[in-house]
Parts: structure tokens; C-alpha cells; sequence
């Protein structure tokens, strides 16, 4: 194989633009090269398995080793790559105890993100984790178990069967602490309490999930707390004390004492192969690309964790780190380079989460300090409405907050919490924006209605109704 198409990750974006080349070129050449065991896997689905609703960590697979092959991926585990020279068009590899150059034609750097840990001290202890990962979730799993039942099958190829053995051989906890109040916290607690464990979440703001708006943030907070999750705001850790073992969460007001502790307080592009290149970072320090993932430098792509991509409102670069996302991007960057250019497509920042039975979505700008930023006079109308017609089992309140741009009436962003089926409606938003709708046009949008579904009026169109109002004056 002579300079093939180079890919640098084999995760999301990475194996999705390796399989959209061969089904686009099948006589073209691609090499994926993977520091790790596991490729192609659901991040997202880390915490059901962690809960025990997924049953084997081979079941987050998207695309196996075997299957890769199947498709003339050239796939190359335990290999990273440390080094590229944009110059010469070569990477530097290491793996199976070699190191050698590897000529390429195009370069695509998907080596995502990692977990952030810093400021907080004594990560170094036993059980300390982050949710990064399939060996971190396998992890995790062996530590809440019973030594005598063990809940991670380590005859599994990729698993890390020395770490999983040696955290299933510990006591399992009966007290943890969630650092960090985002989606990996408010996940993790209903995976813990799944367990009988006590838990405690630590969040340095005043709410969870704050990208998502107060209204929902209120309403996850309440429903932790009616779950038996203990919730500590506007507190900052400092420290997982102890000596081997984690013995205690330290913050600013004292110390609560733990037998596990997982840091979800976010994640970094990995960009540190690309320091001693011409490639040009964005301001939020991913790699800044163009519609189609190219980099500043010829025949060098970047996508997914590790790239910036455009926002839908603002059409500026922005770092939104989303499995769709990478995705998307891999997929239509490995059809460009096959000679078939296709965007990448542009981020709203679209994301849902569930919390116990609580569920919620949220999409563009929902901060007032953020719209005003990007340009916007931001106005924000929330209301709560059914989720069925009143009359239908099953009616929920769902709460739908809309914030427009006051003087366009333009549609910015908005926000959505309720328990049935509140988070799906937040992909109406999602197109409202992609076609730039004003808040009149959302509100005579032609929704579905039928009393198990929906009121006649569904909560996003009672919110449009009421800002709508509000825009009027």
C-alpha cells in the first residue's frame, strides 16, 4: 500500500469516513490507525451500561474490528500515531513494537477528545474514574458488584481484563460522588442509584445542566432530589482524599466521605499531534476546518471531538462536541475525499439527556449573555402545556422555553423538559432553526394531532403562540 487515505482515530468520525470511502472508491486504499482496543463505539451508551440496561459492553459496538475488515478498512489497533509531517505528507507510527513512517494521500485527524480532570486533586487513587470510554465504563461496573458476582465479562477480546479484576476484587462502595453536574453527572446518578447506592453530586454552578436553561434546570434538580440523589450547588471540589482508595470528596465548605468518586467536569480536543504542524486551532483550541473538514493545510481533514464546525444561527465556528456530529462530519469527508465533495453540515448544538423518568432537549442559544454575544436581542417565553390531549392516560406537563431574536423575530434557540416524550420535540426546534423560521412561521407550523400524540396545540406551538405575543409588545 503507497500513499493511501490516512485516518488517525478509530472512533466515530474516524470509521465513518474510512467506510463512506470504500463504498465510494472500493480500489482505493484507507488505513485507520487506533492507539487503542475499541473502535467504532456508543460514549453515550456508557452510563445504561454502567446501570446494567445494556448487558455487554460488545453491544455498544458500532462497527467491529471484523466488520471494518469486511469492508477493506485497513485497520490497525494498538497503533498511534505521534508524529505528522504535513511537509513530507507522512504520520510516524508506533505499534507492534516498531516504529515506521506511513506515506499518505489525504490525512484525516479524528483523534477526538479527553476527559478534564484538572484542578482536582488525587485522580491518581483507586476508584477515581471519569466516564471516558469503554474500559472506564467496564471499570465502573466491576467496582459496584459484588466481588462474588462478577458483572463484566473480561473473555471479551478488547476488555481490559487486569483493570476490570482488579477494581471487581474491592469492596464495592456504598457511598459516591459525581463530580460535575452535566450530562455524565445527571446520567451517572440514575446509573448509581440503580445500584442502592448513596450518591452525592457536586456542581461548582448554582444549576445542572446549565447549557439547557433554568426552567429545566429547576425541574431535573427537583426530580434528582425526589430520586434520593443528594445534590451539592455552587461547591467546588478540591480534592478525592484518601490513600490508596478514595476516603473523601474535599471542597470549599469541608469534606463528604465517599468510597468512589467519578469526575464528569468535561472534555479537551486532542490536538497535541498536530503542535508541531502549520495546522491552525480555533479560538476554543479544536481544529478550526472549513464546510467540508479541511484544515488549513492541504489534504489534511479534521473532524469530529477534535474540530470545530459552523453554527446553524450564527454561521461562526464553534466546538460541540456530539456523536452526531462526528458522524456526520467522518462520513461526508470520507465521500469528499473520494472525489465526491459533501459538507459536513453545520451544529445547533442540538442534545437531549434523561433523568430517571425525566427527560429533556435543548438546541441553539439559550444563555441571554451567549445570544447577546453572537449579536442577538434575545426575549425568552416559557410555558407548560400537555404533552397528550388532557382527557388521554399518559398527560405530562412539558415545559418549553423559546427565546428569539427581538428585533427579526427569528428563532434562537429553546429548550424543552417534561416525562413523555418531551426530549424528541426538541428536533422541531432543530429545524426551525436550520431553516432560520421566525416564531410566527414556527407557530403556523402544521404539527401532528391526534389525543395519544399530542394536544391540538402542542407545547412548542403554544410556546411560539405566547412569544409570539411577547414579540408584539
Amino acid at each position: 500500500m503507497s500513499d493511501p487515505f490516512v485516518v488517525v482515530g478509530g472512533d466515530a468520525a474516524g470509521l465513518s469516513a474510512a467506510s463512506k470511502y470504500t463504498r465510494e472508491n472500493p480500489d482505493g486504499d484507507v488505513v485507520v490507525f487506533e492507539r487503542g482496543r475499541w473502535v467504532s463505539y456508543a460514549h453515550c451508551g456508557t452510563p445504561y451500561y454502567v446501570k446494567g440496561e445494556v448487558d455487554r459492553l460488545t453491544d455498544l459496538l458500532s462497527l467491529s474490528p471484523e466488520a471494518a475488515a469486511d469492508r477493506g478498512i485497513d485497520l490497525r489497533r494498538e497503533h498511534e500515531v505521534v508524529a505528522v509531517d504535513t511537509d513530507a505528507e507522512t504520520v510516524t507510527v508506533e505499534g507492534d513494537g516498531e516504529r515506521f513512517e506511513q506515506p499518505y494521500s489525504d490525512l484525516l485527524v479524528a483523534t477526538g477528545a479527553h476527559a478534564v480532570t484538572a484542578p482536582i486533586d488525587g485522580f491518581e487513587r483507586d476508584m477515581a474514574f471519569t466516564m471516558h470510554g469503554l474500559d472506564s465504563a467496564a471499570a465502573v461496573r466491576a467496582a459496584l458488584a459484588d466481588p462474588d458476582d462478577p458483572a463484566v465479562d473480561t473473555s471479551i477480546d478488547y476488555v481490559d481484563a487486569d483493570l476490570v479484576e482488579r477494581y471487581a476484587a474491592m469492596d464495592p462502595p456504598e457511598r459516591v460522588a459525581i463530580v460535575g453536574g452535566g450530562y455524565v453527572g445527571v446520567e451517572m446518578a440514575e446509573a448509581f442509584r440503580a445500584h442502592g447506592v448513596e450518591t452525592h453530586v457536586f456542581q461548582r454552578g448554582d444549576h445542572l445542566l446549565s447549557p439547557f436553561g433554568e426552567s429545566v434546570c429547576e425541574r431535573v434538580a427537583d426530580h434528582l432530589r425526589e430520586r434520593g440523589v443528594e445534590l451539592h450547588m455552587g461547591c467546588s471540589v478540591t480534592e478525592l482524599a484518601g490513600g490508596d482508595r478514595v476516603e473523601a470528596v474535599v471542597h470549599e465548605n469541608g469534606r463528604v466521605d465517599v468510597e468512589l468518586a467519578l469526575v464528569g467536569i468535561g472534555v479537551a480536543p486532542n490536538t497535541d499531534l498536530l503542535a508541531a504542524t502549520p495546522v491552525e486551532l480555533g479560538e476554543s483550541g479544536a481544529v478550526a476546518v472549513d464546510g467540508y473538514g479541511r484544515t488549513t493545510v492541504e489534504n489534511v481533514y479534521a473532524a469530529g471531538d477534535c474540530a470545530e464546525d459552523d453554527h446553524t444561527v450564527t454561521g461562526e465556528p464553534v466546538w460541540v462536541p456530539l456523536g452526531l456530529t462526528a458522524n456526520r462530519a467522518g462520513r461526508a469527508i470520507g465521500q469528499t475525499v473520494a472525489g465526491d465533495p459533501e459538507p459536513v453540515g453545520e451544529v445547533a448544538g442540538t442534545a437531549v439527556v434523561k433523568a430517571f423518568d425525566l427527560e429533556a432537549g435543548r438546541v441553539g442559544f439559550v444563555d441571554h449573555g451567549d445570544a447577546r454575544e453572537a449579536g442577538f436581542d434575545p426575549v425568552t417565553e416559557s410555558v407548560t402545556a400537555g404533552s397528550r390531549s388532557g382527557y388521554y392516560p399518559g398527560n405530562e406537563p412539558t415545559t418549553v422555553s423559546l427565546t428569539a431574536d427581538r428585533e427579526s423575530g427569528r428563532l434562537i434557540g429553546g429548550s424543552i423538559v417534561g416525562k413523555d416524550r418531551a426530549a424528541i420535540r426538541i428536533d422541531t426546534l432543530a429545524t426551525a432553526l436550520a431553516s432560520d423560521l421566525t416564531v410566527a412561521e414556527l407557530e403556523r407550523l402544521d404539527l401532528a394531532y391526534a389525543p395519544p400524540f399530542s394536544p391540538v396545540w402542542d407545547p412548542v406551538l403554544v410556546a411560539a403562540k405566547v412569544l409570539r405575543g411577547e414579540l408584539a409588545g
